[in-house]
């Protein structure tokens, strides 16, 4: 029973013991310890949270604050404490919390390195570092480096987004959201209480809420699990390709959808032989390029000679992965550059053929920006990468193995490869996306917003969930979850435009987002 109490529950069971002399002896040193981490994991706003709950269940914000509980449980001083992206995966309201939380570590005699893209982070900051100007090739400068207010000021990336000279705007008119639906009702799953919730067909929808108020649990265990079946006809089925699906009393509108798409942030795949070109389906438009060259045509070659993925003109001391893997005993297996074609991945045959003076090898290892002007008059290629330069991964190589790509990023190729197939296409899907924003800096976001806006307009739904407050003030319809995390969650607090939402007192998103419309 007690490790099913929240941890904000706990720490009133612990004063409430009835301990005789000698057991509140022995205990004392116990029970001391057990409410001084209790109550840090309450501070860092995870007081839903219950001790038999499984790690493998928690998000990655979540997962991150209880290790940053852990670090003040410890009190050290005089400690560098470096975190990458601690405000991921947090509302507004819980970001605030932990930047509490940071300052404590500041001023108990620690230094704090982070790095983030939240402006209530930056301007929080006694310092702050910009690296730029841009990303990748482009990058790698110090930009700016002093007190967060002379950021207002300055040419640069957050500088603009800050003083409000770029980033998205609010919209002077939405799409009309007057149907139709579609209508999930009572839905039942860990805290969710009988969820009813409305989502307009041809529109962005974003679902927001409080870290933990069922956001995921809602789109992804019910709806999207819930959608995936029934469109496969399997309405009575408890699981959908082995996962159980939320409970649910009906499902409605799904006759105006002929598929479900669920972009999130898993790889796009673990071995170096996976990468951006080819996932994008580029990788044949730059093999019958090299093919149609005179020295291919004059040895016979075609298109599949130049894939490394097969025999014929790939390396095959590394079968074409340009890598070989090391095997480890006690630590995890490492890849390390072939010996025989000094990680170019094709044998030196292959690598004789040239295209406006260079290899297909050198092709791998231009940056997506750089091959869209070598490829200048390749239209169709073009247009397949200036996908990948919509969503703001424009300084990714073309050849960058898989396993090196963060969750945004994959998730941004993943809603490039959509981008293109669907391009000139009518579509009738719902997207579903899980937090797209993570890793963006204000200008990105401001492009990942206009991309998802050219999939509403092709005919197809998308379907977020975020805390962005750039992405919400756009959006045609929101839902908002609450009032509070775990248990004190799972109820639908607002839902409707955006101004409506603003307009409802219990709704913490309601808030902040009046401040911005």
């Amino acid at each position: 029973q007690v490790t099913e109490m929240p941890l904000d529950r706990l720490q009133a069971w612990v004063d409430g013991l009835a301990l005789s002399d000698m057991e509140a002896k022995i205990a004392e040193t116990i029970l001391r310890e057990l409410t001084a981490r209790v109550s840090f994991l309450v501070d860092v706003g995870l007081g839903y949270l219950t001790l038999a709950r499984q790690t493998r269940t928690l998000s990655g914000g979540e997962a991150q604050r209880i290790n940053l509980a852990n670090s003040l449980g410890s009190s050290l001083v005089d400690t560098l404490y470096v975190l990458d992206e601690p405000t991921i995966g947090l509302h507004p309201r819980d970001t605030g919390s932990m930047l509490d939380l940071l300052l404590r570590l500041r001023a108990a005699g620690n230094t704090v390195v982070v790095v983030e893209h939240d402006p209530q982070a930056i301007l929080c900051a006694d310092h702050v570092v910009e690296m730029g100007p841009a990303s990748g090739e482009q990058g790698g400068h110090v930009v700016y480096e002093g007190p967060p207010d002379g950021l207002h000021d300055q040419d640069t990336a957050t500088g603009r987004y800050l003083s409000g000279r770029s980033g998205t705007e609010v919209p002077e008119k939405r799409r009309r959201v007057d149907g139709p639906f579609l209508s999930l009702t009572g839905a039942r799953q860990h805290n969710l209480k009988g969820v009813d919730m409305d989502v307009p067909l041809g529109a962005l929808t974003v679902v927001t809420g409080v870290s933990g108020s069922g956001k995921s649990t809602l789109v992804h265990d019910v709806l999207y699990r819930a959608a995936e079946r029934e469109l496969a006809g399997e309405t009575s089925a408890k699981e959908h390709l082995g996962e159980s699906v939320g409970d649910y009393e009906a499902l409605d509108g799904l006759s105006h959808l002929d598929e479900v798409v669920l972009v999130d942030q898993s790889p796009i795949g673990r071995t170096p032989r996976s990468n951006p070109v080819t996932y994008i389906k580029a990788w044949d438009e730059v093999r019958k390029i090299f093919a149609d060259q005179h020295l291919s045509r004059e040895r016979g070659y075609t298109p599949g000679h130049f894939s490394f993925n097969t025999k014929g003109g790939r390396c095959e001391e590394c079968s074409g992965a340009g890598q070989v893997e090391i095997e480890m005993i006690f630590m995890a297996d490492v890849y390390v550059p072939c010996e025989a074609c000094g990680g170019k991945r094709y044998g030196r045959p292959i690598l004789e053929v040239k295209y406006k003076g260079r290899t297909i090898s050198d092709v791998l290892d231009l940056t997506v920006d750089e091959a869209i002007r070598f490829f200048i008059r390749q239209r169709k290629l073009g247009k397949t990468l200036w996908h990948l330069q919509q969503v703001g991964l424009g300084y990714l190589r073309l050849g960058q193995p898989a396993p090196t790509l963060s969750g945004g990023e994959a998730q941004r190729l993943k809603v490039a490869r959509e981008l293109s197939g669907a391009a000139g296409k009518k579509g009738r899907k719902l997207y579903i996306l899980d937090e797209p924003t993570t890793g963006l800096s204000g200008e990105d976001v401001a492009k990942l917003v206009a991309v998802l806006h050219r999939l509403v307009d092709a005919g197809n739904t998308v379907l977020v969930i975020e805390h962005n407050l750039d992405v919400i003030k756009v959006a045609d319809w929101v839902v908002d979850l609450g009032p509070g995390a775990g248990i004190y969650g799972g109820e639908v607090v607002a839902m409707g435009r955006p101004d409506v939402v603003a307009r409802v007192p219990e709704s913490v998103t309601g808030k902040y987002l009046a401040e911005l419309l």
